[in-house]
């Protein structure tokens, strides 16, 4: 033990070993008083010992006897609490090894009284085991004392104590063991005595033997002895022993120290004489058992086997046969052929169960097997053991399935049978099935003529783990599960097998490596055995020589029995797992005899795995010649005959189960093998296991498919030898395959089993073995295979294109000589079949065909040279309705074709790659597939960009050729687009296909289409010569145009649901005409911006104003088309054509010209390309150069120019009048134009005008407004009001209708500075203005439209979201805008001849009129206010001019209008709003005062120039306002209205400064101004009597506040008149009038008795004047005289 002498662990075991004794002490302190002092002076002992020495362990050991005394005393107390004291301490002192060999032999006495006295018995164990583990002291007789104790105790009565022995017996005894293998390790450097053979030794004396190995010798003697019966000679007082004990122990040692026995001859003498005899002798009871004899015909009763003891002989026979084979070669012959004899159908089942798995324990050693081969087999007169053995297992397996007839039945069932419930298996109804409990199970089995026995798993591959030699704790046999010995006896078989072939092949692969000349024999399975003889006699050694004798023999003894077992259980397999473990065993057998040259043993496993393969009774005349010597049933084996039992008719478990035989024609011979093994071709026509294919002609186990490889190579180097026949040969025998392939042809029609694929495979293997000379079969052959491709079995034709294809794609990379290059009739011959594929319906085949095409692409596209158009015309064969996954292998190789082989075709061929990319643009499988095409015809647009000067001259050089060809014949070149260059016509090709992808069904593709082909010719369009954009304009473009017109126009208006899927629609695009429609507009806008950016190019060809013309004419109808989406687009692009401004005539200007001064539309006019930069377009600088090359443009005259711009003036009239053309009817759906259409259209006007100014006419201003009224009265939905119309209290104007103002803007300045003829438009344009004045209280009507019209937004009465669908737009602003422009301009043009000629002013103040009359109820208070400020302003300049023309009549008209103007605003019917402030009511005043003042200062003091009627208005007006304009009596509806004091002042001062101010120049104004004075004075009498009387009657009460009001004002007009008639000169004043005033001052006076303050301090105001008047009389004269005067 570690650490046992370390200073702790000493002092530790001192201090232990005191404690001990002291403890000792006390307890026999009373009893035994012996034992006390014996313990006291033990402590003092050990203390001496401590105190004395330096190595106190050796000392205590030294004295270790007296120590332990004391203890040994205790124990012989037979106390037990003392004894389990005393044998704690003794175990303590000899774990740290301190006990001497005398002290251990007392003790040993010791244990062995307390054993008799039986006493302590696990703790005596427990410390012999301490005392002999830990140390070696203990020896000779003490040792065999120990050990008889402990086996004394193994068989006391006391279950624990046996088992506790048991084990330390067993421990004992390996440590017995154990000391001898460290004894030799000591003794190793010592030279011993050679070792005599064994055998020749006698037995010997133990003397020469060391300590430990002579204990050793004793004990196994003793154990043989033991076993048996014998008395043990060293053992002394033994009592007990059991045979099965004894085995076991004798089966551990040799099992655990084999090399014991080997290296001690005396030991080894033991075995030999001792073991051997012993199992021989306990092996006899087995041996001459038999089952089921009847014992009267023995002379003794014979003893029955004993399983305990018969299994565990079994145990040590392994281990001898294992271990000591060497030693005992005689002896393993004895035991081998008692193993063979065991396995007997005599013997017990418990018997052959255990003896086969010993034999299983022998079969996974294939070294030792060699060793048996060598040490018997190959004696000459030895038993041949090995081969006894495996026909041993052989027969085993044979005796299962026979039902004994004889004998105990009952016994063989009850010993074979299984714990199911269903009896015995033979009965069972239905083989292969287990009946449990009512469920159905099906079970791997082997059944054989109503045998049927299960399959067990019993092991795993290669290990032996045995069930019933492990059962060690087993009195009675077992009973043995049905199929067990079967399976293991299975496994015997398989692992032997095994074990052999590797082991061989190893030691064979080890010998071929180390003689090089060897290497190809391995590689090389199929060498013929009489090659590979000639090698191995030539070059091996002795060594190997005897090697491969050994090799020979082992195969040569067991494949006669291995091949009889194996068969027989491939017949009786039921199970797919172990029929293909059998058929591996046979073909592993099989290759292992070729390699050794054994041909008759090869051939029969061959035979054997043939005639498995075919069904029962199935003769082959293939097979009969080499099946002639093994054909006999039976099978001699070493004077057994054996007998084979054949396949039974009933059986239906074979690898091949053919239904009709066919009949066999000499030609068809092999391929009737082939279709029966189910072969199928595989790459190159060699044919391969196939595919287990459901059906009446064959079914295929798996077990089959790794197994058929070998005939397929066989037949490939067949027909591999065709390369070596003349070519008439050749031609004979593709024939014959041809009519064979016919034949098979003929079969499958109508046939849905399988077809025969073999002569299609080896037409594909001759063909590629003849590739040299290909050109002599190659048309009968690919004109077979072309057939095949036709047949409608689908396995028929998809190997004929396999084959075809194969060979194509061989013949291409095959290195011809001369090489394809040179031989262009070759490659196109080649090619040829792969076309011809094209006309075959079957998609399967057209797969294959694009597949082909595919590799093709990938091995050899850069050397197709001429091939291209068979290649290009394979994929453009592709229609539609052949299906998607066709169409997507098609386009992989266009792919690749754009890709990576574009530069290296002819330019020849670009073409026809166009036109193949576009018919795939026109597939509807697989709109990705479309896109993608398009994706790629813009690649091939920008790759003849690139190389365009390349191209064009290889096109050009072959252009020439075929002219002249053509020329030669006498026939016109024919070509699409045939006049222009051949490069030319290669873009218009593809120009062309874009354009018909552009109008394909789905909207993606077309807007792909689109975008593609206008970014193409606007990117590369200046690579054309000149004269081909006459083409591209009308073949191209216009025909383009025409078409998307057509179908947009004609397009359903169905909702679309979804778009396939569960992909939603947007609504903008959820019918098939919005979809149409985004595609008209990109169509258009295309070809705007191409005659946009390419105008240079384009007008000097002829029929530019033609074209024009024609877009114009499709700008027109995609406007007027009734899709806001397409109408407002096509105004876009009008815009864009318009914006234009003279022709780019130098490269250096740029391409888009400087945009007019005109408002943006709504968003930018953006490309709508791939996103690709327009950079380049045009950036050539050969460009212009080129064209001046050969033909300069011709710079075109203004005239030409001024025309196309009235064209487009005429359109844009045409798209103006009708889409403002308000509808007749009033439907629900009716089409009303919106408003960012309307901007739009109003907006291209300024742009156009500019271009037209010059020849501008009245009529065309005419048109103009027209247009302009409509545009500005079209409503707009209420859908889209909240996004169009400004939030109400903003008074801003729609773009619509800044875009009008703008318009008339324009015009007017053009006007302004234009010649005279020119200026009479300006009335024209003050009609149009004032009409869109009148809108602000009259908005328009658009037809018979339902609107809501927007209130007064300072009520802001409008639901937005109202029931009303059209909504009008709020006018006011747009107006009073108007209005402004209408004051500016007549500021500015006031004095104009045509000004006053047409009463412009007169049409002023007529439309003016309608909001001042209005006033308050004008829609919004700012129009009347607005009006009143224009009217003053325009009066201010129009008056003067009026007065200047009084003369010419032209404004007499006028001077009415003005008058009833004034009246309607000053005396205005309207009433205030409620809510009218005080402030906003005196801000109001004051611009009716305004009023007055220009009256008095503008007109009044011209009366002279002024009709009188006029100046008699305007006088009674001031008159009205003087005094208020309220009548006499009150109503309920003026009586909220207020005084306008400020207003009635001003009135009366002007009436009166110009009734006094001056003299009277005529007798009319006279009249007037006192006809005034009279009224007014007048009334102001009548308004004070009413008052006074009302006062009077009204008592209490106070009067109302309007005529409390009114006598207020009253008051003030008549002091106000006062001063007015004091200011003014008296000779102006009627006498009449002052009597008129005096009358009125009694009535004031009457008025002082009045209640309110108010009145009262007006009437004093209206009083105080009167003091003028006060004179005192004047003598001699009355009053009335001097009133007269």
């Amino acid at each position: 033990m570690s650490g046992t002498s370390s200073p702790e662990a000493v002092k530790k075991l001192l201090e232990n070993t005191q404690g001990d004794l002291r403890g000792l002490s006390l307890e026999c302190r009373k009893k035994f008083p012996p034992v006390k002092e014996a313990a006291e002076s033990g402590i003092i002992k050990v203390k001496t010992i401590a105190a004395r020495n330096t190595d106190i362990l050796a000392a205590l050991k030294e004295n270790s006897s007296e120590v332990v005394q004391p203890f040994l005393m205790g124990c012989g107390t037979k106390e037990p609490k003392i004894t389990q004291l005393c044998l704690a301490a003794i175990q303590r002192l000899m774990s740290h090894e301190v006990v001497s060999e005398a002290a251990a032999g007392n003790i040993i006495n010791m244990l062995w009284q307390l054993m008799e006295n039986s006493l302590e018995e696990l703790k005596l164990l427990q410390t012999v085991l301490v005392l002999l583990t830990t140390n070696t002291v203990v020896h000779d007789e003490a040792l065999s004392k120990a050990i008889v104790l402990c086996f004394r105790l193994h068989f006391t009565k006391d279950n624990i104590t046996n088992n506790t022995a048991a084990a330390t017996v067993r421990q004992v005894v390996t440590v017995v063991f154990e000391r001898v293998v460290f004894e030799d390790e000591r003794y190793k450097d010592v030279i011993e005595q050679p070792v005599p053979v064994p055998g020749n030794s006698n037995r010997r004396s133990v003397s020469t033997l060391k300590p430990c190995a002579k204990d050793a010798y004793m004990l196994f003697q003793d154990l043989c002895q033991l076993v048996n019966a014998d008395a043990p000679y060293w053992l002394v007082g033994m009592t007990e022993m059991t045979r099965t004990f004894g085995l076991e122990l004798l089966e551990s040692v040799l099992n655990d120290f084999p090399q014991v026995f080997l290296q001690h001859q005396e030991f080894s003498f033991l075995l030999k004489e001792r073991v051997c005899p012993l199992v021989i002798k306990l092996f006899s009871p087995n041996i001459k058992f038999r089952q089921g004899s009847s014992t009267s015909s023995s002379p003794a009763p014979v003893e029955k086997p004993y399983f305990p003891i018969c299994m565990r002989l079994l145990r040590v026979v392994s281990v001898l046969i294992k271990q000591f084979y060497s030693l005992l070669v005689t002896e393993c012959e004895i035991f081998l052929s008692l193993l063979v004899k065991f396995l007997d159908a005599d013997k017990p089942q418990w018997l052959r169960a255990v003896a086969v798995e010993s034999i299983h324990r022998l079969c996974v050693q294939p070294q030792l097997l060699r060793s048996f081969c060598q040490s018997y087999d190959m004696k000459p007169h030895s038993t041949k053991v090995f081969r006894d053995i495996v026909n041993a297992l052989g027969s085993f397996i044979q005796s299962l399935f026979l039902v004994p007839s004889t004998g105990n039945t009952s016994t063989t069932v009850n010993q074979t049978g299984s714990n199911t419930s269903g009896g015995t298996a033979s009965s069972q109804t239905n083989p292969g099935m287990l009946g449990m409990g009512g469920g159905v199970t099906v079970l791997p089995a082997f059944e054989y003529r109503g045998t049927w026995i299960p399959i067990l798993t019993v092991t795993i591959q290669g290990s032996a783990k045995a069930t019933y030699l492990e059962m060690l704790d087993k009195v009675e046999p077992p009973t043995i599960p049905e199929g067990y010995a079967m399976s293991v006896a299975f496994h015997c078989l398989l692992d032997l097998v095994r074990g052999i072939t590797t082991m061989i092949e190893g030691e064979l692969g080890q010998a071929e490596t180390d003689n090089q000349t060897m290497t190809e024999a391995t590689s090389s399975p199929t060498q013929s055995s009489e090659q590979q003889d000639l090698q191995s006699v030539s070059d091996q050694t002795d060594k190997e020589l005897v090697n491969r004798a050994v090799w020979e023999e082992m195969v040569n003894a067991c494949w006669c029995g291995l091949l009889a077992a194996l068969s027989l259980l491939l017949d009786a397999s039921t199970d797919e797992a172990a029929t293909e473990n059998i058929l591996k065993a046979e073909l592993t057998m099989a290759a292992l005899c070729g390699k050794l040259g054994l041909v008759t043993s090869r051939d029969a496993f061959i035979t054997a795995i043939c005639k498995g393969s075919l069904p029962p009774h199935y003769a082959l005349t293939v097979l009969n010649s080499t099946t002639t010597t093994l054909s006999s049933k039976s099978y001699s084996i070493q004077g057994q005959n054996v007998q084979m039992i054949s396949p039974s008719s009933e059986s239906h478990q074979q690898v091949v189960a053919v239904g009709q035989p066919l009949a066999l024609q000499p030609q068809g011979t092999v391929m009737h093998l082939v279709w029966i093994l189910g072969l199928k071709p595989g790459v190159g026509g060699a044919l391969k296991p196939g595919r287990a294919v459901e059906g009446p002609s064959t079914v295929l186990t798996t077990a089959v498919m790794t197994d058929l490889p070998v005939i397929s190579n066989i037949l490939s180097r067949l027909f591999e030898s065709s390369q070596y026949l003349d070519d008439v040969s050749l031609h004979h025998l593709i024939n014959a395959l041809c009519s064979l392939s016919l034949e098979a042809m003929e079969m499958a029609y109508g046939n849905n089993k399988e077809p025969s694929l073999f002569a299609v495979a080896k037409l594909l293997e001759t063909g590629l073995v003849n590739m040299h000379r290909i050109e002599i079969l190659w048309r009968p052959l690919t004109g077979h295979l072309l057939e095949v491709c036709q047949h409608p079995n689908s396995r028929m034709r998809e190997w004929g294109a396999e084959a075809l294809t194969s060979l194509i794609k061989a013949g291409l990379t095959f290195n011809h000589d001369p090489p394809l290059s040179q031989n262009q009739r070759l490659q196109l011959l080649l090619l040829n079949p792969l076309k011809e594929l094209s006309n075959i319906i079957h998609p399967d085949i057209r797969l294959k065909q694009l597949e082909c095409v595919l590799q093709i692409l990938q091995s050899q596209g850069d050397s197709l040279g001429p091939g291209w158009p068979l290649v290009l015309g394979v994929m453009g064969a592709i229609r539609s309705d052949q299906g998607e996954s066709l169409i997507r292998t098609a386009f992989q190789c266009l792919q690749l074709v754009v890709t990576d082989f574009l530069p290296t075709m002819p330019c020849t061929c670009l073409q026809i790659v166009v036109e193949v990319a576009g018919s795939f643009g026109l597939h509807n499988q697989e709109l990705n597939i479309s896109l993608t095409s398009i994706g790629l015809l813009w690649n091939i647009s920008d790759y003849f960009f690139q190389r365009g000067e390349t191209i064009e001259k290889e096109l050009n050089k072959e252009e020439a050729v075929l002219q002249k060809q053509a020329e030669e014949k006498g026939v016109l070149l024919n070509r699409p687009f045939h006049p222009a260059p051949p490069f030319d016509c290669l873009w218009l090709c593809l120009y062309a296909k874009l354009g018909e992808l552009c109008v394909d069904p789905r909207p993606a593709v077309r807007k792909s289409a689109g975008q593609t082909l206008f970014s193409t010719i606007g990117a590369h369009g200046t690579l054309l010569q000149h004269s081909t954009w006459h083409t591209v304009i009308w073949k191209v473009l216009f025909h383009l145009l025409d078409r998307v017109r057509e179908s947009s126009t004609t397009a359903d208006k169905e909702k679309i649901e979804s778009g396939g899927g569960n992909i939603l629609i947007h609504h903008s695009r959820d019918t098939a005409e919005k979809q149409w429609a985004e595609t008209w507009v990109l169509t258009l806008a295309g070809v705007a911006r191409i005659f946009n950016t390419r105008r240079y190019l384009l007008q000097p060809l002829g029929d530019f104003s033609k074209a024009w013309d024609v877009l114009l004419d499709h700008i027109q109808s995609a406007a007027l088309s009734k899709n806001n989406e397409v109408s407002l687009a096509a105004l876009k692009s009008f815009q864009e054509i318009l914006q234009i401004v003279s022709p780019v005539r130098d490269s250096e200007k740029p391409d888009t010209p400087p945009a007019i001064n005109v408002p943006a539309l709504l968003g930018a006019m953006t490309a709508t390309g791939l996103g690709r930069s327009f950079m380049r377009t045009d950036s050539i600088g050969e460009r212009i150069g080129r064209y001046n090359e050969s033909e300069p443009p011709i710079i075109t005259d203004e005239i030409e120019d001024l025309n196309l711009w009235w064209a487009a003036w005429n359109t844009w009239y045409r798209i103006g009048s009708e889409s403002t053309k308000p509808p007749i009817t009033c439907e629900k759906l009716t089409f009303i134009p919106s408003q960012p259409f309307l901007t739009a259209l109003i907006q291209i006007f300024p742009a156009l005008y500019q271009h037209i100014k010059t020849g501008f006419s009245m009529d065309d201003l005419q048109k103009l407004g027209v247009i302009l009224h409509g545009a500005v009265s079209v409503p707009i939905s209420s859908d889209a009001s909240p996004f169009i119309l400004p939030s109400y209290t903003e008074a801003v104007l729609t773009s619509l209708q800044e875009a009008v103002l703008t318009a008339l803007d324009v015009l007017q300045k053009a006007i302004c500075v234009g010649s005279e003829n020119m200026q009479i438009m300006y009335p024209a344009i003050f009609d149009q203005l004032l009409a869109f004045v009148e809108f602000s209280c009259k908005p328009p009507q658009y037809g018979q439209l339902e609107m809501k019209h927007i209130a007064n937004a300072k009520y802001n009465q409008i639901q937005l979201f109202a029931p009303a669908e059209w909504v009008a737009l709020n006018y006011v602003p747009f107006a009073e805008r108007s209005l402004e422009v209408v004051v500016d301009l007549y500021q500015k043009t006031a004095c104009h001849k045509a000004v006053v000629n047409e009463k412009v002013l007169q049409n002023i103040i007529k439309t003016q009129r309608i909001p001042l009359s209005l006033k308050y109820a004008c829609p919004s208070e700012s129009t009347w206010k607005l009006a009143v400020s224009s009217l003053l302003k325009v009066l201010s300049i129009g008056l003067p001019v009026a007065r200047q023309h009084a003369s010419s009549g032209k404004f007499d008209s006028m001077w009415p209008e003005l008058a009833s103007t004034f009246e309607d605003f000053l005396f205005t019917k309207s009433i205030p709003p409620d809510n009218l402030s005080i402030q906003e009511f005196q801000r109001n005043e004051s611009i009716d005062v305004e009023v007055v003042q220009l009256i008095s200062t503008e007109i009044l003091p011209y009366a002279n120039f002024i009709p009188k009627e006029f100046v008699g208005q305007i006088m009674a007006m001031l008159n009205k306002g003087s005094i208020h304009s309220q009548s006499s009596s009150f109503t309920e509806a003026e009586i909220d209205i207020r005084m306008r004091e400020e207003f009635s002042k001003m009135c009366f001062e002007t009436l009166l400064q110009f009734s006094f101010s001056n003299k009277v120049t005529t007798p009319q104004e006279g009249y007037i101004s006192r006809m005034a004075l009279s009224v007014l004075l007048k009334r102001s009498q009548d308004v004070l009597r009413r008052y006074i009387e009302d006062e009077r009657l009204s008592g209490k009460c106070p009067l109302p506040r309007q005529q409390v009001t009114e006598i207020i004002f009253v008051l003030k007009a008549v002091s106000t008149l006062i001063d007015s008639l004091k200011k003014t000169q008296p000779e102006n004043v009627d006498a009449n009038t002052w009597a008129q005033v005096i009358a009125l001052y009694p009535t004031l006076v009457e008025c002082i008795t009045c209640s309110s303050s108010e009145v009262c301090s007006a009437l004093k105001e209206a009083l105080v004047p009167f003091k003028d008047f006060m004179h005192p009389p004047a003598p001699k004269v009355s009053v009335k005289d001097c009133l007269c005067e």
